[in-house]
């Protein structure tokens, strides 16, 4: 261990959290000198999954006041707080299984197939090491149905076949439907640009009554696509939006626009890239708190580990970890239940894959209401048992955010259980608030030394491509005049590696 501190590091990277780990992986073919240190015991950071022992410590840890209640400018904001876990007091009786065979997603995120980060994961061969699985169809939750004949949950048509068998939208908005799904799937062409030009900064859902004559229930299917957070999304950000979730449709597999890495989301892939750093020559060490040491100058940083030793390097790379004050905040709540909810996960289109994910978008009811959105994933994600599911509802944080989320998730549960089956009860919940650093990078220059710091991850709901750039700014920053754009994230398979093998080495 003593050696640690005996030669100059050519960066510390502080933190395991997916960019970080994406620039550990990006430096794997360096030959760089590179230590990674993370202060938790696990890998991830901001899009960690836990087992339900992992939860529990996290929540008491993350406790602490919430979105609503004011704090001084001089006291640091965490990113995540105001976090409590539950457990049914007969949980065990009820089906609730030993803690690890849980993996609850800080971040999930599901990922568009025409993403960056899935080409760069190819590119940099590190997709061997990733199971990726699809994500199914998309449902709005309609209070309003619910008879005999229908049910509370619609689908969400997103291609010209699922509009012609949809029994739920009459002939004349069928029409209007089909014109705006021709029109987004080729928006930014010669010919369709005019129409929306001029109107980039106009609300989606104006545009949409305006332009196409579409219902407000019509409406309330197309920003569901979108994953708004507060139904106030853009003409120009929400046709981007609908244009990469159609696009994305079939380009892996018929029947599914997006995908979901197994074991735990952006945390796993976070461990993949590590992996690569460590096969990559990185030194890795978890548990393990960095401080800037008064050793430090122009030409060195000094840093002080927990465990006694002291290492040197000119370049810095962290993560910020106050938020903004004022950020958009989301509450967040985590629920297993002892139900496998089938009928979400049903295959819509001949020859797809069984998916794993289901989307269920309830609507904002009043104009101060903000939507919900709830991702239902299958014991095949590997985060909960056979027989089980866990259901990750988000919407943006107010006084009332946390009660609306509680009631949404025995609104979905009644309403995707048949009638004649045992009513499903949640045996764990985790539930918290998490907000936003900065968006920038922060960059500090010494004389020769640099320090570099990652903003807080998206609170998106689909991975956020954006986040891509800043990576490949640290990269760039740690390899300095060696860097060449053509070498990026782009590398050979490792000798004796071949497309039927999956590990690095």
């Amino acid at each position: 261990m003593e050696s640690l501190g005996d030669e100059p590091w050519d960066v510390v990277i502080c933190g395991t959290g997916l960019q970080q780990s994406l620039l550990a992986l990006a430096l794997s073919r360096s030959n760089k000198r590179i230590l990674h240190v993370d202060p938790n015991d696990y890998y991830g950071e901001h899009e960690a999954a836990f087992s339900l022992q992992e939860a529990d410590s996290w929540a008491a840890i993350h406790a602490g006041r919430s979105a609503e209640e004011d704090s001084s400018v001089e006291e640091k904001d965490p990113i995540f707080k105001n976090a409590s876990a539950w457990k049914h007091p007969d949980a065990a009786g009820l089906g609730l299984s030993f803690p690890r065979a849980y993996s609850l997603a800080l971040a999930p995120q599901i990922i568009h197939t025409r993403s960056k980060l899935l080409e760069q994961l190819v590119s940099s061969r590190a997709y061997r090491q990733v199971e990726f699985l699809a994500v199914g169809s998309f449902f709005v939750f309609d209070e309003k149905a619910g008879g005999e004949d229908s049910s509370k949950l619609a689908r969400i048509p997103s291609s010209r076949e699922d509009v012609f068998a949809t029994q739920a939208i009459p002939v004349k908005s069928k029409r209007s439907l089909m014109k705006f799904l021709k029109f987004v799937i080729d928006y930014d062409s010669e010919e369709q640009r005019p129409v929306w030009q001029g109107q980039e900064q106009k609300l989606l859902s104006e545009f949409l009554a305006s332009e196409f004559k579409l219902s407000e229930d019509l409406q309330k299917y197309i920003l569901a696509l979108t994953l708004t957070l507060d139904d106030r999304i853009t003409v120009a950000d929400g046709l981007a939006s609908i244009h990469r979730h159609l696009t994305s449709m079939g380009l892996f597999g018929p029947g599914f626009c997006a995908v979901y890495p197994k074991w735990g989301g952006s945390s796993e892939i976070a461990q993949v890239a590590c992996r690569a750093g460590a096969v990559g020559g990185g030194i890795y060490m978890l548990d393990t708190k960095a401080k800037v040491g008064d050793g430090s100058d122009g030409r060195e940083i000094s840093l002080e580990l927990s465990n006694g030793i002291s290492v040197r390097t000119t370049k810095l790379v962290a993560s910020q970890q106050d938020a903004l004050p004022g950020a958009q905040t989301i509450t967040r709540l985590i629920a297993v239940v002892n139900t496998p909810l089938k009928h979400l996960f049903e295959t819509v289109v001949e020859g797809a894959p069984t998916p794993v994910v289901a989307v269920v978008a309830f609507p904002s009811q009043t104009s101060e209401d903000s939507p919900i959105y709830a991702f239902v994933h299958s014991s095949e994600t590997g985060e909960c048992p056979a027989g089980q599911s866990v259901i990750y509802l988000t919407t943006l944080a107010t006084s009332q955010s946390a009660q609306r989320l509680e009631s949404a998730l025995n609104d979905l549960i009644a309403a995707a259980t048949p009638s004649e089956s045992p009513a499903p009860v949640s045996l764990y919940k985790l539930q918290y608030e998490q907000t936003l650093s900065a968006r920038e990078p922060s960059v500090t220059t010494n004389e020769e030394t640099r320090s570099f710091a990652f903003p807080s991850p998206s609170l998106s709901l689909t991975f956020d491509d954006g986040c891509l750039g800043p990576v490949k700014e640290a990269w760039k920053l740690v390899m300095g005049d060696k860097a060449s754009e053509t070498e990026y994230m782009v590398f050979q398979d490792r000798e004796g590696v071949d497309d039927d093998d999956d590990v690095y080495d």
